[in-house]
């Protein structure tokens, strides 16, 4: 009983692989085409309308060897233009100058005039420390000063009185020249007395913090009450430059030949900052400054391009994608970057002819911003290349040219890769009107 069962499954199984492999038999073997009735190449009708001119009558299974329908395909024709020629890089917003606000003096933090994220201009007053304590230093340095200062008149008064006497011969010069040095030693104290008060009425003036730099404040990182100690750690706020601003990025050492000499020349290069996304652009600058040697761990060179960034969409370590512009190539022809295709023999496009047929060319490319690529040989203003269709192209393939902007559209039905495309009618008028 097993076995018969198990003859019944193999003989199931054999006759299943038999049916499929006689179905691809079918499908794949070249169908004759039956020449067209007049009905069906210019009157005949389907559930979607007027079928086009030239179509046969019923659907047709596709085949690889006797077909000789035309490839629909879509075609862009070759231009002339200006190419700018477009570096891409990824940057990342710096400051044009950042600020730690410390305290230079000790004391106690009194008052805050700031609000965090402010705007403010450099001398602007942003705190208070306790300037009591400095007050008091101040005034002793003064009054050590004019204490001095009384002695230093009174012995050149002595200094006076001894020059007389000397001449009328009733001193020893001795004594003139002790009085003569005690004057000097007077002037040198008042020097350093007048060097402790303008210490202590520095120290005064830095109990008032103020902004050393214009930009824009961090958070507050201290409150009143806390003591701040001189030149702490801890910083009372952040300033950052953001007008204008810089973005600083890399150039691989390959792409620095067109970018130097454009650059040591004197003209400016512009250079713009893209989303993250690299879908909006945020702002435009110029190139401002170049390092002085390649990092030899990456092969590459640091750049820097200065933003006005009056808007303030560009924030300081805000990465963004850069796009310096080298050069722009004038009157090169362009062709469309989706026509390029990749062999064995090398770049090529498919070019229709005046007959609508294909032909392989052979192209010796330069430069291409994704849309558009630079054709150095091989290919002239107003040729036409193939965009789309080119899986089923050979060289000499016969093709039809959907949606070309020479032709008005007709009917719809006309499918491409399996989108429905409007077909275009090679009918006259009113033929078309006669079967609408």
């Amino acid at each position: 009983m097993q076995s018969s069962s198990r003859s019944s499954r193999r003989w199931l199984f054999s006759l299943l692989i038999l049916l499929v492999i006689a179905g691809l038999c079918w499908w794949l073997w070249p169908r004759a085409t039956t020449p067209a009735t007049p009905v069906a190449q210019g009157e005949a009708k389907t559930h979607n309308g007027p079928a086009r001119r030239g179509a046969t009558a019923g659907p047709g299974r596709p085949g690889f060897g006797g077909s000789t329908a035309a490839v629909p395909v879509r075609v862009a024709p070759a231009t002339v233009g200006d190419f700018p020629l477009y570096y891409k890089a990824l940057g990342t917003v710096t400051a044009t100058n950042t600020v730690n606000v410390r305290s230079r003096v000790a004391g106690e933090l009194v008052k805050v005039h700031f609000k965090e994220g402010q705007q403010v201009k450099a001398g602007d007053l942003l705190a208070e420390i306790d300037p009591r304590s400095y007050q008091i230093a101040l005034q002793q340095a003064e009054g050590t000063l004019a204490q001095n200062l009384a002695q230093l008149k009174n012995a050149q008064i002595d200094l006076a009185r001894y020059k007389g006497l000397y001449a009328e011969d009733s001193i020893a010069k001795q004594t003139l020249d002790t009085q003569a040095a005690l004057v000097a030693q007077y002037e040198g104290t008042i020097k350093t007395n007048q060097a402790a008060v303008g210490d202590a009425r520095l120290n005064l003036d830095f109990t008032k913090i103020r902004a050393p730099i214009s930009g824009r404040l961090g958070l507050r990182q201290l409150d009143l009450g806390n003591l701040v100690a001189a030149n702490d750690t801890t910083a009372l706020v952040v300033i950052t430059q953001t007008q204008p601003i810089t973005v600083a990025f890399t150039l691989p050492e390959n792409d620095l030949d067109t970018v130097l000499a454009r650059y040591r020349s004197g003209t400016p290069l512009p250079v713009e900052a893209w989303d993250r996304g690299d879908t909006r652009q945020q702002a435009t600058g110029v190139l401002g400054s170049i390092d002085n040697q390649i990092d030899t761990t990456t092969g590459t060179l640091k750049f820097k391009a200065r933003f006005e960034n009056k808007d303030e969409v560009l924030f300081p370590n805000q990465f963004v994608n850069v796009r310096l512009l080298a050069d722009t190539q004038k009157d090169v022809v362009l062709a469309p970057a989706a026509a390029i295709q990749f062999g064995t023999n090398g770049t090529f496009v498919y070019v229709i002819d005046a007959e609508s047929k294909v032909h392989i060319r052979t192209l010796k490319v330069g430069a291409s911003d994704g849309d558009n690529t630079v054709i150095k040989e091989g290919l002239a203003k107003g040729e036409r290349v193939v965009l789309e269709g080119t899986d089923r192209l050979r060289d000499g393939t016969k093709v039809e040219v959907v949606d070309d902007p020479a032709k008005v559209p007709a009917t719809p039905g006309q499918h491409l890769q399996g989108q429905d495309k409007p077909a275009v009618s090679e009918a006259p008028a009113t033929e078309r009107k006669a079967g609408a």
